[in-house]
């Protein structure tokens, strides 16, 4: 099994939600970033999060 990357913590606390500027959830084991607010979810490729709303993907509930 791979290791995932490691997303530097510093940068995820200051990082929002583009479309909400609302807070943001670290998944580590899905290597994501999820808006709550705007139910999507933003991809980390190689420890970058991508934050592209046309990049993330729609949370089911």
């Amino acid at each position: 099994m791979v290791e995932a990357a490691k997303v530097d913590r510093k940068l995820l606390e200051i990082l929002v939600c583009p479309l909400t500027k609302g807070p943001l959830e670290y998944d580590s084991e899905r290597q994501e970033l999820i808006s709550r607010q705007a139910r999507l979810a933003y991809p980390i490729r190689d420890g970058i999060p991508i934050m592209l709303v046309d990049e993330a993907r729609q949370l089911d509930d």
